[in-house]
């Protein structure tokens, strides 16, 4: 069987490689108020963006990334034929889905953090490197492709940095899953996982379900692309945290507890590889915190919760509705603000969470499938109507969770919300040449 050998000098490296351990962060969101000035911006970006084509060197682990939402596009003036050919929910925007997306309620596009959610999010930067000083390099040569011209307005901003222990907010260890990728190589996480179709996360190559899916034109747009999804997700810490102290039982403390809703310790160490206590050693092993399925030793969940956050997200070769390879995402998170102390049960009041992002060629059976049907519902599974992912799903109050266990299951009631939407968009990570295409005005005319 042939295997498409992906143009990685021409993907963007935030598309296909797994970022630096440790590492921090920052998002910039420019407005383009000038044309020209928009499409010099293309220019200039295609000589800053780092492709995934980077050697062995340890600048390999410090890079930007440039993404352009729906309007940045209409802002750099794209033909309309070429607009029209993206994908729907990429013109639609992700406030305009919001419903479908469990944004509801405190997590709905009005209560967002401006401007997160308008026609205002024309380019985002994101710069990631392993320490402080090699960041701000690479925040100097962005600023650099933008400072100069009057037309272009840098509008928001994130710091963002990986907390003691690699941990989430919430305390979990995170960055552990990566998929593999045929074509790039660049290895998965997981020993027993088939790598997946290029065209599953880069745009020009077969997919799970076509040698030839749609994507952007005219070629040089679309080929060698991605989608690219952020989103700003508040954690609300202390009450989890009193959750978990008010529902944890003799037989299932709180830690355990915790790891039924994951599906892992907080150490990252898999319940499919350690159920009943935690093994820091496999948390730690790169090589053994991703290397498990449940297919054949977990059927029922009695390990891993068929509900829990981590068996949702990612269903491995579990038996549920639908194929699960064409939903397969490159998820990312981010931890900004500081750490809520150890053992404080009350919220301080401080800003703190993740800034998410989802990257794949198809942004309605990947994230969007994933956030509808998966985390906010739980028909695949033949889960009861009111359970809802425990951890990241759109709690009211009035959800629950199931634990099987013998002799008798367990089951949580009145789950609040702990992840509370501030705001995102969906945008598209053109390729080197794409951008280069985009910053010559001779290919807007119609």
């Amino acid at each position: 069987m042939t295997v498409a050998r992906l143009q990685l000098d021409d993907i963007q490296s935030g598309v296909l490689r797994p970022r630096p351990t440790p590492f921090v962060a920052t998002y910039i969101i420019l407005r383009i108020d000038d044309r020209e000035a928009g499409r010099k911006l293309m220019g200039r970006l295609s000589e800053v963006v780092a492709s995934a084509a980077n050697p062995e060197s340890a600048a390999r682990d410090t890079w930007v990334s440039a993404s352009l939402s729906y309007a940045g596009l209409e802002a750099l003036g794209l033909p309309q034929a070429s607009l029209e050919s993206f994908s729907e929910p990429f013109k639609q925007g992700m406030a305009v889905r919001a419903n479908r997306l469990g944004d509801v309620g405190e997590s709905s596009p009005e209560h967002w953090e401006k401007p997160l959610g308008s026609a205002e999010i024309h380019v985002v930067l994101t710069a990631i490197s392993p320490d402080a000083p090699n960041l701000e390099r690479a925040l100097d040569r962005a600023r650099k492709a933008y400072a100069e011209f009057t037309g272009i307005s840098a509008i928001w901003r994130q710091d963002c940095h990986v907390l003691p222990g690699e941990r989430e907010p919430f305390g979990f260890k995170d960055g552990i899953s990566h998929p593999a990728i045929e074509g790039s190589g660049i290895p998965g996480t997981n020993p027993h996982e088939t790598p997946s179709k290029p065209g599953e996360f880069v745009l020009g190559y077969p997919d799970e379900m076509s040698d030839a899916p749609a994507m952007p034109h005219p070629s040089v747009l679309g080929r060698n692309g991605s989608y690219i999804v952020f989103r700003k997700l508040y954690q609300r810490v202390a009450s989890f945290r009193q959750y978990l102290r008010a529902n944890a039982t003799d037989s299932v403390p709180e830690e355990l507890l915790a790891a039924k809703m994951m599906g892992r310790w907080r150490s990252g160490t898999p319940l499919a590889l350690s159920p009943s206590t935690d093994d820091t050693n496999i948390g730690d092993d790169p090589r053994r915190n991703n290397a498990f399925l449940f297919k054949d030793d977990d059927a029922l969940g009695y390990k891993t919760p068929l509900g829990s956050h981590i068996r949702r997200v990612n269903a491995r070769d579990a038996d549920i509705a639908g194929v699960t390879r064409i939903h397969r995402m490159i998820r990312r998170g981010t931890a900004y603000g500081p750490p809520l102390p150890d053992g404080m049960m009350e919220d301080d009041g401080v800003d703190r969470g993740l800034m998410f992002a989802f990257v794949g060629a198809n942004l309605a059976r990947q994230f969007e499938f994933v956030q509808s049907e998966w985390i906010n519902n739980s028909a695949f599974f033949a889960g009861p109507a009111t359970e809802r992912d425990p951890i990241a799903g759109a709690g009211d109050g009035s959800g629950t969770f199931g634990i099987p266990r013998r002799p008798i299951r367990m089951k949580l009631e009145a789950l609040p919300r702990f992840v509370v939407t501030r705001g995102g968009e969906y945008c598209f990570l053109p390729s080197l040449s794409a951008l280069r295409w985009l910053a010559d005005g001779k290919n807007y005319a119609t």
